[in-house]
């Protein structure tokens, strides 16, 4: 009787373990469709403190290369905004303290490297002081960044580098740093985005969204892709991506009753399905787009996987035809960063040009920021 029973027993456990292992099976079966549950080496944390630890302790850089300018421009910037924004949504005060620490010599020594508010290139700048207010409450970081806010919607004194097309921008409302090339919709929106987040006056929300849908309606081609300017008709790879990015920041924090939002959403939601046509079946984008010829390129990369992970966190993709795509392209992502927290293949700064094979001879570089900064948004929105 007792031999009987324990057999039983042991089939009841035997029972019950398979259960247990068909479930955890199944349960990792779903996760590999989720945007959680990576790999080791995909693990958002551990990928965001490699690349933040590495940008602290190399020296200042803009586009991969230790500083020479005169000025900090746009990439720096970048990285900056990805490297606060993990150190804010990780939880880690350290980091926070430590990046803090990074800026101050701008209050000192390399206060001669704050660039001027002459483009949008140099007037992105303000973007990280006032993410520093946000995070400290500092009224000298408000100060510093709001200035650069103002002065994006004040003609200068010294007009004579301004064209007459800047004149009829900003006659109609919007900045004079207007230029239409498909980067500014980033950096423009990106500064008055900030300074709205920081004062809450609609003001910078407004001018964000006005210039968004100028940009979207002059770029934005019936394939859902943009134009790098309306006289370079190329689908250049980060160049769309600052557009995605710039259109999900925005889409973040404007309102939904505000009088842009349908707008703004309607062009992020055709760019974000025809980017599924053109993503590669390891994960990756390409330099140009539509070239299949084209090489993989980790910032376009990096960009249009943020758009996608904050699309469906924020419920405006669908999570089932959406998810896979981003999922795909992080863990795809992440191989191109080498062991010294440097990530490759990263397309150099690049001037508009109307010329296909301009673009496919751009060089490819390491430790770029173009690339290491999209590499830290997708931490932070994995992590939101």
């Amino acid at each position: 009787m007792m031999t009987i029973q324990k057999s039983n027993n042991l089939i009841r456990i035997f029972l019950f373990l398979t259960m247990v292992v068909s479930n955890l099976h199944l349960i990792a079966q779903k996760e590999k469709g989720t945007l959680n549950n990576f790999p080791k080496e995909a693990d958002p944390i551990t990928v965001g403190n490699f690349l933040v630890n590495r940008f602290i302790a190399t020296p200042r850089m803009n586009a991969g290369k230790p500083i020479t300018q005169k000025i900090v421009i746009y990439p720096e910037v970048c990285t900056w905004y990805g490297s606060l924004g993990f150190a804010k949504i990780s939880n880690n005060m350290a980091l926070t303290d430590r990046l803090i620490n990074h800026f101050e010599p701008f209050f000192g020594k390399d206060s001669v490297i704050i660039p001027q508010a002459l483009n949008v290139d140099y007037s992105v700048f303000g973007a990280i002081p006032l993410e520093l207010y946000l995070q400290t409450g500092q009224q000298k970081y408000l100060s510093m960044g709001q200035k650069f806010a103002d002065e994006q919607w004040t003609m200068p004194a010294n007009k004579s580098r301004i064209s007459p097309a800047q004149y009829q921008f900003f006659d109609e409302g919007y900045t004079w740093q207007t230029r239409l090339w498909v980067d500014d919709m980033f950096m423009i929106t990106m500064l008055q985005l900030q300074a709205y987040r920081a004062t809450n006056d609609t003001k910078y929300l407004n001018r964000a969204a006005k210039e968004a849908v100028m940009y979207l309606d002059s770029l934005q081609q019936p394939n859902g892709l943009f134009f790098h300017a309306p006289d370079v008709p190329y689908f250049w790879g980060r160049g769309c991506g600052w557009f995605a990015v710039g259109m999900a920041e925005l889409l973040r924090t404007l309102p939904k009753q505000h009088a842009d939002r349908e707008r703004i959403m309607k062009g992020y939601q055709i760019m974000m399905a025809s980017l599924l046509n053109f993503q590669k079946s390891n994960g990756m984008w390409l330099q140009l787009l539509d070239d299949p010829n084209s090489w993989e390129e980790t910032s376009c990369t990096g960009m249009f996987t943020y758009a996608m992970i904050t699309g469906v966190k924020e419920g405006w993709l669908d999570k089932k035809k959406f998810t896979p795509a981003a999922r795909k392209a992080w863990i795809a992502l992440v191989g191109f960063i080498n062991e010294d927290g440097d990530v490759r293949e990263v397309c150099e700064g690049t001037n508009k040009k109307n010329d296909h094979q301009y673009y496919l001879d751009r060089k490819r570089n390491i430790g770029d920021l173009h690339g290491q900064a999209p590499v830290l948004w997708c931490v932070t929105a994995l992590l939101r």
